[in-house]
């Protein structure tokens, strides 16, 4: 058995308490200024400003408790260290966002060729929604953020 925390996901300056986000699932997309178009011959080309990709990030939960969202705001700036780990080519590589290196949990580790990390995300709040099961006495909620 493990001593693995029973959440890696940290949201700052609104914590996340216990048993508010076992079993979380992270969905990323990218929200770039990518405009992909067809040239006459049929090759596919960006048209965008070729800025850096930023991500969406929506993170869904069900669990005994909710994080403190209670004052939370479209807009307002949260740092995010994520649950997913990303990963990159331990040789040549490195990482494209700043590591969680503030947690007490490891958020870097090798394995083969890869080094995989939990990424730090500043992040904006776009949205959420909380629902409440009251005879199963589960809390869910869902956050909708996009990267600064």
């Amino acid at each position: 058995m493990t001593d693995r925390p029973l959440t890696y996901l940290r949201l700052d300056p609104i914590g996340v308490p216990v048993y508010s986000a076992r079993g979380l699932t992270e969905d990323f997309s990218l929200d770039g200024d990518a405009q992909l178009a067809r040239t006459v011959n049929n090759v596919l080309i960006d048209l965008g400003a070729g800025e850096d990709e930023k991500y969406k990030l929506t993170i869904t939960c069900s669990d005994q408790q909710m994080p403190a969202l209670d004052g939370v705001i479209r807009g307002m700036e949260l740092t995010v260290d994520c649950a997913t780990e990303f990963n990159y080519m331990t040789v040549g590589g490195s990482p494209s966002r700043p590591v969680a290196s503030t947690t007490d949990d490891p958020a870097t580790r090798t394995e083969g060729a890869l080094t995989f990390y939990r990424p730090r995300l500043t992040m904006m709040v776009a949205d959420y929604r909380l629902t409440h099961d009251e005879a199963g006495d589960v809390y869910g909620w869902s956050l909708d953020l996009i990267e600064v």
